[in-house]
């Protein structure tokens, strides 16, 4: 092999390699499952009597995760019509103006990336919660996160467990505040999402993390 080839098959060769490694680097995309996904909700009942607890019923949403770079995102929509307190007059009650107000708002939105990566797991998310026609900022922390193979789908399946606090009347939702109820919510979300086939990496999302 002469020095030309040897150039031409060196670069050739390095060509391919950037096109992989250009390719394992691109972050997988996975889809929401909501038959196992349900954000759920703490919040004071006359200032210490209670605590009453929620959740909704109804979420999609996608997620974007490179675990070699460390980086991706989480798009979270919830349907606020789906809120279940387990007793239908409480439900309908936190559907209204006073709570919720569904008509005027039926959805809460969450936008956060994933951030505080170990061994290629994340352990927050950095985001904005718009909830009530208000947008304020909300950290996630991940008490949990895993991946595995789903065992009927053969694809890659992701889950979490998050919590985060926050007051609710800083998104104008300051029922029962006149009378003592306190203003702190805390939130739980169980999320789990399977890689799309679509996905550009294919079954699993890239390969050994890098750090």
């Amino acid at each position: 092999m002469n020095s030309t080839t040897r150039r031409l098959t060196g670069t050739a060769l390095l060509m391919a390699l950037a096109a992989t490694g250009a390719a394992q680097a691109a972050p997988a995309s996975y889809t929401i499952d909501p038959a196992h996904t349900y954000p759920s909700f703490e919040a004071d009942h006359f200032g210490g009597l209670s605590t009453w607890r929620g959740k909704f019923n109804s979420t999609a949403g996608k997620v974007t995760l490179d675990k070699a770079a460390g980086t991706g995102s989480v798009d979270i929509t919830v349907d606020t019509a789906s809120i279940d307190f387990g007793l239908d007059k409480m439900n309908e009650a936190a559907r209204g103006t006073e709570l919720f107000d569904v008509t005027k708002y039926p959805k809460a939105t969450y936008h956060g990336t994933l951030a505080g990566f170990v061994n290629g797991a994340p352990t927050k998310v950095t985001g904005e919660l718009t909830l009530h026609g208000v947008t304020q900022p909300l950290d996630l922390t991940l008490n949990s996160f895993k991946c595995m193979p789903h065992p009927m789908y053969k694809r890659e399946l992701c889950g979490a467990d998050a919590i985060a606090s926050f007051k609710r009347d800083a998104f104008g939702m300051d029922s029962g505040k006149a009378y003592g109820f306190k203003m702190d919510v805390v939130l739980r979300i169980q999320v789990e999402a399977l890689i799309d086939e679509s996905s550009n990496t294919g079954k699993v999302a890239l390969a050994t993390p890098q750090h």
